[in-house]
């Protein structure tokens, strides 16, 4: 519900009153179970924008998981990523640590990433909490998904990021099974980053791509980044 209220907000404010930018993000996952607690997931993502002249972003990454309890893991990883094209930012290193949740169709997750980038000395901190809800279509893999994701930032750096409310990420779509061991997200992603500053405003609608693969057919926590 309250990511439809935000979605349909959103799409009711003025475009003169902000940039609007058609992308693609796609996302490949492929979960490698070490022990029965144990995983570590391969993550490898490209990002496509009309204004940034085509592929605009790449992240590879690795995520340690841990099951901590019945239905909580813990995460700690490592991710690189790349600015191309039109996509003015730096390549940056990023560290995060992580606590997902899974109750039922409801998963949370809150993370929390330190940026470091080429520009500067200082490590920008960055805190996102995430919740989605999974609704089954019959008795297999198929289902309905919606995602709201925020981002805040506790503190500002000289080589860029500023603090406070940064963006929101809203996803509606559909859980797609493809053989025993993948699926894919498939859906519409809205993000919204408010205007700070001197600068407008921004939303992006993009097309959501994501493939999971399940090595051995373990079953793990289904979210998007």
């Amino acid at each position: 519900m309250a990511v439809g209220v935000a979605l349909t907000v959103l799409s009711a404010l003025p475009a003169a009153a902000q940039q609007q930018d058609a992308q693609l993000w796609t996302q490949i996952n492929t979960n490698v179970p070490l022990t029965d607690g144990v995983r570590v997931t391969l993550e490898q993502i490209a990002r496509f924008s009309d204004r940034q002249d085509g592929l605009y972003q790449t992240e590879f990454g690795a995520l340690l998981g841990i099951k901590a309890a019945k239905g909580i893991e813990l995460g700690v990883g490592y991710r690189k990523v790349g600015a191309h094209n039109g996509n003015t930012g730096a390549d940056e290193d990023r560290i995060r640590q992580q606590v997902v949740g899974t109750f039922g169709g409801f998963t949370t997750r809150f993370r929390v990433d330190e940026r470091f980038n080429p520009r500067g000395s200082e490590i920008g901190f960055r805190v996102r909490p995430l919740l989605r809800y999974n609704q089954r279509l019959g008795t297999g893999k198929w289902a309905l998904f919606v995602s709201h994701e925020s981002f805040l930032l506790p503190n500002s750096t000289r080589w860029g990021q500023r603090s406070g409310y940064e963006r929101m990420r809203n996803i509606v779509g559909v859980v797609v099974p493809i053989g025993k061991l993948m699926t894919a997200d498939v859906g519409y992603l809205n993000q919204f980053r408010p205007g700070r500053s001197d600068a407008r405003a921004q939303m992006d609608h993009a097309l959501n791509l994501q493939l999971t693969i399940n090595l051995q057919g373990e079953v793990f926590p289904h979210l998007n980044d």
